[in-house]
């Protein structure tokens, strides 16, 4: 095995991630221990715990580059006027590229510990959020945001695992669909928010363009934006 002091630090994390990554999509995570990933990327077993700590500290990392390679795809989706069509395509999306790279979905979205989601799994909610965060500034977003991004999230992510855990040739891919626009309809309106929509999703609406406006000062911006939110998770007279 060489010796891994003469190459730049960044080098060898490269090189470790790499092997670390071809090893989870070849043989799965429990093939992904030290000694084998330091065999493969040519490196001594010291070397990977000076750079990631420990063994998690590793698959993080890996799971923060396949990842960063997501979005990298993912940002060549156009997006159009429809926010909501572009949460059905950014949906189906994820969904192929989890069935795509089944270790390494899984791997972004395990739980480490409990209430404590993986760095990749966070940064994918905070994306989520900006598509949300859309479809509530066009008015069509039926409760608020926070709840809506951790709904789409869990249903998205609880369905792909599970056509993961499928055998292949047994997966039916309508259940990711009746998933997805059974979410869809929990949290959208056909159109933008009217009176005749209720007052919820007016305030989703008027919360999601607050920072637009410069009428009002911080505080009543922030007494504004407590009140819609009381008003949007109330329910409504008549439900």
């Amino acid at each position: 095995m060489e010796t891994d002091h003469p190459a730049p630090a960044r080098d060898n994390r490269q090189r470790i991630i790499a092997a670390a990554t071809r090893l989870l999509a070849e043989e799965g995570r429990e093939a992904v221990s030290t000694r084998a990933v330091s065999a493969a990327a040519g490196v001594q077993a010291p070397t990977i715990y000076r750079l990631f700590g420990d063994k998690q500290g590793l698959l993080d990392a890996v799971a923060a580059h396949g990842f960063a390679s997501h979005v990298g795809e993912k940002a060549t989706l156009e997006l159009t006027g429809d926010p909501v069509q572009d949460l059905r395509t950014g949906w189906d999306f994820n969904t192929e590229f989890g069935l795509a790279n089944p270790a390494l979905y899984t791997l972004m979205y395990a739980q480490p510990g409990p209430g404590t989601p993986s760095p990749a799994a966070t940064a994918a909610l905070e994306i989520l959020a900006t598509h949300i965060h859309r479809i509530a500034e066009a008015g069509r977003l039926r409760i608020d945001e926070t709840r809506a991004t951790h709904l789409v999230h869990a249903v998205g992510g609880g369905t792909t695992l599970s056509l993961i855990a499928t055998p292949e040739d047994h997966r039916d891919m309508s259940v990711s669909h009746l998933a997805r626009e059974a979410v869809i309809a929990a949290i959208t309106t056909e159109a933008p928010a009217t009176p005749a929509s209720g007052p919820a999703a007016a305030a989703v609406a008027l919360h999601a363009l607050l920072p637009r406006t410069g009428a009002l000062t911080s505080g009543e911006r922030a007494l504004l934006a407590e009140l819609l939110d009381r008003i949007s998770a109330a329910p409504e007279a008549g439900t």
